[in-house]
């Protein structure tokens, strides 16, 4: 289920997760992404799981994925079966979440999944759109400082 309550401004989507946050039942769960360590760079996020999403959601935050289900041998995005690819309930999320202004895509998989799956449902149009880069170690051509600007500059020009 997506991390956010209900006056959450930004929601924050990747594609699908990966083997070990399934496992876990975590959001962002290998220790070599980025995700975590940038929330924390960026609002001051710390502590177990269950305390940084309850910290990210004070910051009006959320997190979810543009898919609910897909088969995907491992953990790669380019490795998801688009015909089985099934997306998330958005028409219900962005009712009972109205307030969102911003979708902040982790990575261009989740933008073009969420162009392909969920835009054709008629997303409002105020609502302001923003491709990042991935979190994912499997992105390594830029440094974790690179990253770190881009997720800086899009999430806190919406607090």
């Amino acid at each position: 289920p997506p991390v956010a309550r209900p006056d959450t401004r930004i929601l924050i989507l990747g594609s699908l997760p990966g083997e070990r946050s399934i496992a876990e039942h975590r959001y962002y769960a290998h220790p070599q992404n980025a995700f975590w360590r940038i929330m924390q760079a960026i609002f001051g996020i710390d502590g177990e799981y269950a305390d940084r999403c309850r910290q990210l959601a004070e910051h009006r935050v959320a997190l979810w994925d543009v898919l609910y289900s897909s088969v995907r041998p491992g953990s790669m995005d380019a490795d998801i079966r688009l015909s089985s690819a099934a997306p998330n309930d958005f028409g219900t999320f962005f009712e009972e979440h109205a307030q969102i202004r911003l979708i902040a895509f982790n990575g261009k998989k989740a933008e073009r999944l969420f162009e392909r799956f969920v835009d054709p449902l008629g997303v409002a149009d105020s609502i302001r759109r923003v491709g990042l880069p991935s979190t994912s170690p499997a992105y390594a051509s830029l440094s974790f400082s690179g990253k770190l600007v881009a997720w800086r500059d899009a999430l806190l020009e919406q607090q």
